[in-house]
């Protein structure tokens, strides 16, 4: 939803943008275009690999001062108070880039095996290896069911502890062999691989990308300029949730949401992209100083 974001952002040369999640400054690099000459662009990141590759995809621009910041997006208030900067537009997209999916050694996918890590940055924290082979039943059952709205929930956190009793879990194809084995044939949807929500929902607590995000997004809507715009854009139910929650809390005197119905790809795009279709898009304009 490129198009969608620059539009609502209305970023012009001189400008101040901030893309939260810089991932490979795919969209940076459109807003960069946008604030040069004379603009600046903050980019955070908590991957230390993605952000070197964004540096190096930006390069030297003319007339554009970037700003990489090796942090996530709860360090942006902090960040851009030290910067002595407010930002006309902010984009948080808060969904996974295809070259952290598609390595192997992330052990985010279930369709190549891997070290069952999971993390996204991965000096610090738990992997979800270790996160699996201590946590009770209940605990992985309540991760199953809040983060992947996964029906066979407990039967899948069963399982997980009587084969970590056999032996630890270590790589995706571990996980995966525990998940087929708890969900019965007949009962799986057909559209998802059986595992897709479990590996979801362990992803989310290990990187821990549900806490604190309406924080987050408060903090981020301050650091707004007058006029200024925050898009988001969510890819799970609970995520949007708290997106919503948030937006309603700061709509009023200093803020405005243009529509509270969040956006949608349009069905071209989920033709191009499929990972889009699962995406809302929300907006927030701060309306005073």
């Amino acid at each position: 939803m490129v198009e969608e974001v620059l539009g609502a952002m209305d970023l012009q040369p001189g400008g101040v943008a901030v893309d939260a999640t810089l991932g490979l400054a795919g969209h940076a690099m459109r807003m960069a275009d946008l604030v040069a000459p004379g603009g600046t662009l903050v980019g955070f990141d908590w991957d230390a690999s993605m952000l070197e590759i964004a540096k190096e995809r930006m390069g030297s621009r003319e007339g554009l001062r970037f700003v990489p910041v090796h942090a996530d997006y709860r360090a942006m208030r902090p960040t851009m108070d030290e910067l002595g900067l407010k930002a006309d537009g902010i984009l948080m997209d808060l969904g996974l880039n295809s070259a952290q999916i598609e390595d192997p050694s992330r052990g985010i996918a279930f369709r190549e095996e891997g070290p069952l890590d999971m993390r996204m940055d991965r000096s610090s924290g738990e992997p979800a290896s270790a996160l699996l082979n201590r946590f009770s039943p209940d605990e992985i059952e309540t991760i199953l069911w809040n983060y992947g709205d996964e029906r066979w929930a407990r039967a899948i956190a069963k399982a997980i502890v009587a084969r970590r009793k056999q032996a630890p879990l270590r790589t995706t194809a571990d996980l995966v062999d525990v998940i087929n084995a708890a969900v019965p044939a007949g009962a799986r949807d057909k559209r998802i691989h059986p595992a897709t929500r479990t590996f979801q929902a362990v992803r989310i607590a290990v990187n821990r990308e549900l806490e604190d995000l309406d924080e987050a997004v408060t903090d981020a809507a301050y650091c707004l300029a007058k006029g200024g715009t925050l898009v988001v854009l969510s890819y799970h139910s609970g995520e949007d949730r708290q997106v919503k929650r948030a937006f309603r809390a700061l709509a009023g005197e200093e803020f405005e949401e243009p529509s509270r119905k969040p956006q949608e790809p349009t069905p071209e795009e989920v033709a191009r992209n499929p990972r889009s279709r699962s995406a809302k898009l929300r907006l927030l304009r701060r309306t005073t100083d």
